[in-house]
């Protein structure tokens, strides 16, 4: 996935901190949030799941994390938690920031585009 950012985010990476910011979640709990957050539109399969997640490890934006509670059966035990840092959050608000200039650019350049009569 390009990264047009600041940050060398990607929006998959944006999406996964953005979904974090609620408190510490596996791997699937997270690939779950992210389709329900984007209703439906943003299905990641385990590769790019996964891998997103241990990039974002390496840059100090995500650290391994404790369950909520202690894990009742064998498939729970297997399950990694993540949690964001504070670099983490920081590098998604200026992400964040980023997106919303370039989006007050676009809707300028649009609005101007539409006077001129142009399609």
């Amino acid at each position: 996935m390009p990264k047009d950012s600041t940050t060398g985010l990607t929006r998959v990476e944006l999406r996964i901190l953005l979904t974090l910011l609620d408190g510490p979640l596996h791997g699937h709990a997270i690939k779950t949030e992210v389709r329900r957050r984007s209703d439906g539109e943003v299905e990641l399969g385990p590769g790019t799941l996964y891998g997103a997640i241990d990039r974002l490890e390496r840059r100090g934006y995500l650290t391994p994390d404790e369950p909520p509670r202690p894990p009742q059966t064998g498939r729970e035990r297997r399950r990694r938690y993540v949690a964001i840092t504070p670099r983490g959050v920081d590098a998604a608000l200026a992400e964040v920031e980023s997106v919303d200039r370039l989006l007050s650019f676009a809707r300028a350049k649009m609005r101007a585009a539409d006077l001129k009569g142009t399609p």
